[in-house]
């Protein structure tokens, strides 16, 4: 089993999520400074990509360059382009809570999870129905119009897309799983099926190598583990602070960067910028989406 101790490339987050190797940088969001940002591979020179003041969480690319990105609280997806910043699509109608991660495959589909519940009320007093409320994954077509909505999620968190495009794989992070779909050509899903059960794994963001294994983010614990289908653990990254999020890149895309901070509760980390970065280099590269 691999097993790896991270190093912090850059302090002063909020909560970092949903990161990204694109264009020979690390593009993310960060909640509570209310942008989305980039970084070059070792850390340095932040830059701000795009103010979103509804707080940004997922990313991804149109075809044609464009960014997509989910502003959380107000459920919507918003479009950044050469002539600036536009409404791509309104979801607030298929979510029970924030809008969260999404993926964006190479034909331009969006598949846009949500929280479903109130969770950091939850966190707070401990008490989470039974069983947990349930909601959507959102498919949305490269123009903008949603084309289908899969019910029955449990809090649908973390996506990846193989490399040839045809299997969608998303975290149920409630209950301990990963789900796979198969893309049909029209981006729509069908044939659902477990992919990896995961004791006591609260599985969030995730990307994916290739040898089609997933790392993935316990958001219990400072910890990505690395799984393969049907559940088994090949590795684990020790990371200094609680892992939320995780994307292979750098040169040779090997280089697992971490998003970290003390906690998901924004009454304890909105005001302040304790959130992390860390890497750690591994034996595979990244393939497939994000």
């Amino acid at each position: 089993m691999e097993s790896l101790t991270s190093k912090v490339v850059r302090e002063g987050l909020s909560f970092g999520e949903s990161p990204r190797w694109h264009d020979g940088r690390l593009w993310y969001s960060d909640f509570y400074r209310h942008g989305v940002f980039s970084m070059d591979a070792d850390g340095w020179h932040e830059r701000l990509e795009h103010p979103v003041p509804g707080q940004p969480s997922g990313l991804g690319w149109l075809p044609d360059g464009d960014l997509l990105c989910v502003s959380a609280t107000d459920h919507r997806v918003l479009r950044f382009g050469p002539d600036g910043e536009s409404v791509f699509t309104n979801i607030a109608e298929y979510c029970g809570f924030w809008a969260n991660d999404m993926v964006v495959s190479a034909s331009g589909h969006s598949y846009v999870g949500n929280f479903g519940f109130d969770l950091h009320a939850v966190l707070r007093t401990g008490q989470l129905p039974l069983p947990a409320p349930t909601t959507n994954v959102v498919v949305i077509n490269p123009v903008g119009r949603v084309i289908q909505v899969v019910p029955d999620m449990s809090f649908p968190n973390g996506s990846v897309i193989s490399p040839d495009g045809a299997t969608l794989i998303v975290g149920e992070t409630m209950t301990n799983r990963l789900s796979a779909f198969t893309i049909d050509v029209d981006g729509t899903l069908r044939d659902q099926r477990v992919w990896a059960q995961l004791d006591f794994v609260f599985n969030d963001g995730m990307c994916l190598d290739a040898d089609g294994q997933i790392w993935l983010a316990n958001a219990i614990t400072n910890q990505c583990l690395r799984v393969q289908e049907g559940g088994v653990v090949t590795g684990v990254v020790t990371t200094c602070e609680t892992a939320f999020a995780c994307m292979l890149g750098g040169d040779d895309g090997r280089t697992l960067y971490v998003m970290t901070a003390p906690s998901s509760d924004p009454l304890e980390i909105a005001q302040v910028t304790l959130g992390k970065i860390e890497t750690a280099e591994v034996a595979t590269p990244g393939a497939g989406l994000p």
